[in-house]
């Protein structure tokens, strides 16, 4: 008789899909009686092929225990190889490559790139973050909100003052929305609490007559002004390097016996020899200090010595032994740290760190004295205000 059609499209379909060999379909039991193995309809209820099965594994206790066994053996075959494609299963995959620091052709360990210092991860652990080192993942995230949403330089939710003091607009601000990779919650890892250690009585003392002698001279001239406004030595531009507004990019390259190393802002950069030659006499002195290189393993180190009082790094003096570190965590990270040594500024000594990544950007010009503008208004505005002064000093005395 014809097959029932399943459908005009496949047509008819096999009521027997059991071996032609009529004894495969059997099965012995243990009295080597014979039962029939699935001989049941496909038009029959599923139901009725597992009383069929679980028929046959009560005869299992002879000559059908091996195929009960393979069976068995079969199940959890199955289930490892669904366990190994499990999410984070390690089961099945391959091992991960293990990465290699790479070197340039004279042997030095490769630090050289563009890398990018830009953070929001601040210098100093928040009082409100006291005792907590690192972030959690969820933390993290949430700071990062807070603190791009406060950034934000186009907010007009406060006075014509705010705005003002807001300056230039987000376009031109990069400080980053990130925290460091590593989760800290300060970039000053030592002293453990995240904080930079107290000034000395004698620091305290220096900073307070740098600002008497300034103190009604600001807009004389030129040399009253900050440094960062005269375009001589600009924020974060280093020793040490640390994050800033904008211009965060690093570019170090190397070469024999050299390693040089172009801070995007201000476009400074400093030519570091690696040859074991001596610092420069102690009565030389340099706005960016005199600065020597040695190689430890892989990590460069780079002592600073020689700065002059002129271009004080938060308060320090003339004295300050700058020691940084360069390394490789991996392909797109360079490990920064410094150790700042000053007896007469700090308590203690004080260490930073600050995990960099590659940066693809390219590095342009900082053209910071050629539009310097402000100075130009800020003195002039300042004539102007003599002026005005002198003016109403003498309707006064008539």
């Amino acid at each position: 008789m014809p097959c029932p059609a399943v459908s005009p499209e496949r047509g008819c379909r096999s009521k027997k899909r059991r071996s032609e060999n009529p004894a495969a379909n059997y099965a012995n039991d243990a009295n080597g009686a014979q039962t029939k193995f699935f001989d049941a309809p496909r038009s029959r209820h599923w139901r009725n092929s597992w009383l069929d099965f679980w028929h046959i594994m009560r005869l299992n206790e002879g000559g059908f225990s091996m195929t009960y066994r393979f069976l068995v053996s079969m199940c959890c075959l199955a289930a490892v190889i669904a366990i190994s494609w499990l999410p984070g299963s390690s089961l099945g995959q391959a091992p991960a490559k293990t990465w290699t620091p790479p070197h340039t052709p004279d042997g030095q360990p490769e630090i050289q790139g563009t890398w990018s210092f830009a953070t929001i991860t601040p210098l100093e652990r928040p009082a409100d973050l006291a005792g907590k080192e690192f972030f959690t993942e969820k933390e993290a995230a949430e700071y990062e909100k807070d603190v791009v949403l406060r950034n934000n330089k186009d907010r007009r939710d406060g006075s014509a003052e705010a705005d003002v003091g807001r300056a230039y607009n987000d376009f031109w601000w990069d400080s980053g929305t990130k925290v460091v990779k590593t989760r800290r919650t300060s970039l000053v890892i030592e002293p453990p609490d995240g904080r930079i250690p107290p000034l000395t009585p004698a620091a305290r003392e220096r900073q307070a007559e740098r600002a008497a002698q300034n103190r009604g001279h600001e807009f004389d001239g030129p040399e009253n002004r900050p440094l960062p406004e005269r375009c001589l030595v600009m924020q974060g531009s280093g020793p040490p390097v640390l994050p800033t507004a904008y211009n965060n990019n690093t570019q170090i390259v190397q070469g024999p016996g050299y390693v040089a190393i172009l801070i995007e802002m201000g476009h400074e950069t400093r030519v570091i020899p690696l040859d074991g030659r001596p610092h420069l006499p102690k009565d030389v002195r340099l706005w960016k200090g005199d600065s020597r290189g040695h190689w430890e393993g892989e990590t460069l180190v780079v002592e600073t010595t020689n700065f002059t009082n002129k271009s004080a790094f938060r308060g320090t003096s003339e004295n300050m032994r700058l020691i940084e570190r360069f390394k490789r965590m991996d392909a797109n990270t360079l490990l920064y740290q410094f150790t700042v040594e000053d007896p007469a500024t700090f308590a203690k000594p004080w260490t930073v760190e600050i995990p960099v990544p590659k940066s693809e950007g390219r590095i342009f010009e900082y053209a910071c004295h050629e539009g310097n503008y402000g100075m130009f208004g800020a003195l002039a505005g300042a004539r102007a205000e003599e002026k005005k002064a002198a003016a109403n000093g003498n309707k006064s005395s008539k």
